[in-house]
């Protein structure tokens, strides 16, 4: 751990890159935001890192930290970590893989490619991520508040 959430202030610069001053008044441009949990813990344990994944700074939480950093720090995280929920399964091709799947998220409906079984992981109880063949990952986040129909394709690959 390489810095405390208070020891560092954070912009964007012209270009739109994130820019980190450490304690020493050093700049550090084009900096990445990483969660160390995102699904358990989301807004816990965030590090800021440098191009070569170097820790710069250390968020214990964000709600720890300013609202301009705070604001800065999700978008960047928003930006990174695109992670639709999958909220229901209308269709798919087939129950031999590759299949294509019908799905709406809460971004809207889209269909993708799934290659095979091992691209769905079960992460805890009703927890799910599904990779399709873009490497785009979709949560489901209760298997068992999705509607009988998902739930019944979902179990034929699961």
């Amino acid at each position: 751990m390489n810095g405390a959430a208070d020891a560092f202030d954070l912009r964007r610069d012209a270009f739109g890159r994130l820019v980190l001053t450490d304690a020493q008044g050093r700049q550090h441009v084009g900096v990445a935001v990483v969660r160390s949990f995102p699904i358990s813990a989301p807004d816990e344990g965030i590090s800021v890192v440098d191009g070569d994944g170097h820790e710069l700074a250390w968020v214990p939480r964000l709600s720890a930290l300013d609202e301009p950093r705070r604001a800065l720090l999700a978008e960047a995280l928003e930006q990174r970590e695109f992670m639709p929920r999958l909220l229901r399964v209308s269709s798919v091709s087939s129950f031999a893989t590759p299949s294509t799947w019908s799905v709406d998220t809460d971004r809207g409906p889209t269909s993708f490619v799934l290659k095979g079984e091992e691209d769905i992981r079960r992460l805890g109880p009703g927890l799910l991520i599904v990779n399709d063949a873009h490497g785009v990952q979709y949560l489901i986040d209760d298997l068992a508040a999705m509607d009988r129909h998902s739930r019944k394709l979902l179990d034929r690959f699961l």
